[in-house]
């Protein structure tokens, strides 16, 4: 008995990082703390009562040199703080952002504020000044904080949704796909009890693969594998009615993709294109490559006028792949249908990629 490969990569694509805190080493973060913190010194330099504009040098300078500062120790403490629960490592950042405030605000006030002051200041000036920059810091700091988890929350049960709709969607096997293998083996059974048992494993593969975690992908040479099992039984059921033609040479076989996306375009195309024709017809799974993306055309002959228009379908199944390479590839994988003279064509299209997106 063979045994199918199963292809797979074990890595969920497009996982969330555990950790509700973004990445501060990264460019697009920092870039992202010198623009909040520069709209925050123009709001406190707004709200002064005298010398706002004099002032937004000295206030932009400060938040900058908060912000920066603690977007690297908090860059520093990454590996660190992401051994830590969410909620942990959010106190344990908090305090982080207001201990580096402590520590410049009493820097500026020996470097800054004490040498600029004029005689006779007020003698809690020092403990009003860290005292209010403490105060700035917590309140911006929790919002911060609380915005980044909820945000975090909120791309963990989307990408939880996402797998949920697309594994419901991979695991829709139409029943009579079912019940015509079924009355194949039966039939097969007693005449050819091998290829029987072959059929019933290459069914077996396909209700494996079916039912396999949607949020793994698979390899391009697995799913034509797969694909090739399916035609193999319904050509045993179809016999000289369809004929199959590969042009497929040339195509890199570790391409991934979602698991089941060309089989049910070839059960779509043999259930509205080749059976509804007494005397059969073709199907063409035709592959391009383009530079860093790849097409495959799933091409078949439909029934004549004289025939009828054959079964129409709720092209659910079209759906169904279009939904699932929408998600897989962010945006970047499509689905377009191309009727043609005496000819069904549906394109897919999407990037050339070796590890999940």
């Amino acid at each position: 008995m063979k045994t199918a490969a199963p292809g797979q990569l074990g890595a969920e694509q497009g996982a969330p990082d555990p950790l509700f805190l973004p990445d501060f080493c990264g460019i697009r973060t920092v870039f992202a703390v010198v623009v909040m913190g520069e709209m925050l010194a123009f709001v406190l330099a707004l709200a002064g009562a005298d010398n706002r504009w004099s002032s937004l040098a000295l206030i932009s300078l400060f938040i900058q040199w908060v912000g920066l500062s603690s977007a690297a120790l908090l860059c520093a403490c990454r590996r660190w703080l992401s051994l830590l629960e969410n909620v942990a490592a959010g106190f344990v950042s908090y305090a982080l952002i207001l201990l580096v405030t402590l520590v410049l605000s009493e820097a500026a006030y020996w470097l800054v504020e004490k040498p600029l002051a004029l005689p006779g200041a007020a003698e809690g000036w020092h403990q009003d000044f860290l005292l209010r920059n403490l105060a700035v810091s917590a309140i911006v700091g929790a919002v911060a904080l609380r915005y980044l988890y909820v945000q975090h929350q909120w791309k963990i049960n989307l990408e939880s949704e996402s797998r949920a709709r697309i594994q419901a969607l991979q695991s829709r096997i139409r029943p009579h796909f079912l019940f015509n293998c079924m009355n194949t083996i039966a039939n097969l059974t007693r005449s050819q009890p091998a290829l029987a048992e072959e059929v019933i494993e290459d069914l077996a593969d396909l209700f494996r693969v079916s039912l396999s975690d949607a949020s793994v992908p698979t390899q391009l040479a697995r799913e034509l594998e797969v694909c090739r099992q399916y035609l193999r039984i319904e050509g045993l059921r179809l016999g000289n009615r369809l004929a199959v033609e590969w042009h497929t040479d040339g195509l890199p076989g570790d391409a991934l993709l979602p698991a089941l996306t060309v089989q049910p375009l070839l059960e779509n195309a043999i259930h509205h294109g080749i059976e509804p024709q007494p005397q059969g017809g073709l199907v063409r799974l035709v592959a391009e490559r383009h530079r860093d993306s790849l097409r495959l055309s799933i091409c078949n002959s439909v029934p004549s006028s004289e025939e009828g228009p054959g079964p129409t379908g709720n092209r659910l199944a079209q759906d169904n792949v279009r939904q699932r390479l929408h998600a897989f590839f962010r945006g970047r994988g499509t689905l377009r249908v191309e009727p043609a003279e005496g000819e069904y064509r549906v394109h897919l299209d999407f990037p050339y990629v070796t590890t999940p997106p």
